[in-house]
């Protein structure tokens, strides 16, 4: 099954490490945790608190061991289609979060969400369109699906991040179906061609 996965992080220096980890199964069941620093995790950016809005004492106070969440992910994840927006960033913070609970580091892959919702259009697309024509839809279909304009920010919490790739992934297969009754029904009205015989 396909689940959205996001991180939150103290930076976006090489020390960052997790501070928040959120994922949406394709059927839409979630689970969300703050990541309680490991020892060595001192790296901390005041510019990225004020994107996320996740204090360094809140995670102190309120997050879950990072250990534990490293294993509940192993155990809700393994086996499934981990997919991130931003997948270098995304599988550097998973594989200092697995380091630290001394777990294989690639226990679990993620890979790019656009790749997901370009293969679900395809899919889709692929059962009335072709060649040239196809490739167009399905660009024309991850353009119209994208879920924010021109220069506005995600959220930058893990959850509604991740609900956020989810939700793009539901859009594309509704425009891509769109797409193919629309195609369907212009060549259902397509009058035939060649001589008529009486």
């Amino acid at each position: 099954m396909l689940v959205f996965l996001d991180f939150e992080a103290s930076s976006l220096s090489k020390r960052s490490y997790p501070i928040e980890v959120a994922w949406v199964f394709e059927d839409g069941r979630s689970e969300s945790h703050l990541i309680h620093p490991a020892p060595n995790w001192d790296d901390w950016d005041a510019a990225a608190e004020a994107i996320h809005g996740i204090a360094r004492a809140e995670l102190e106070a309120a997050g879950a061991d990072h250990a534990t969440v490293a294993r509940r992910m192993i155990d809700q994840l393994s086996g499934h289609d981990l997919l991130a927006s931003a997948p270098s960033w995304d599988g550097k913070w998973l594989s200092a979060l697995l380091r630290a609970a001394k777990l294989p580091r690639h226990s679990l892959r993620v890979r790019d969400s656009d790749d997901a919702h370009r293969e679900r259009a395809h899919a889709i697309l692929s059962r009335a369109l072709s060649g040239s024509a196809l490739a167009s839809a399905v660009a024309e279909t991850l353009e119209e699906s994208e879920p924010r304009g021109d220069g506005e920010p995600p959220a930058h919490r893990a959850l509604a991040d991740a609900e956020e790739e989810r939700a793009r992934w539901l859009a594309v297969g509704r425009l891509a179906e769109a797409r193919v009754k629309r195609a369907t029904r212009a060549d259902d009205e397509t009058p035939p061609t060649g001589n008529a015989r009486i």
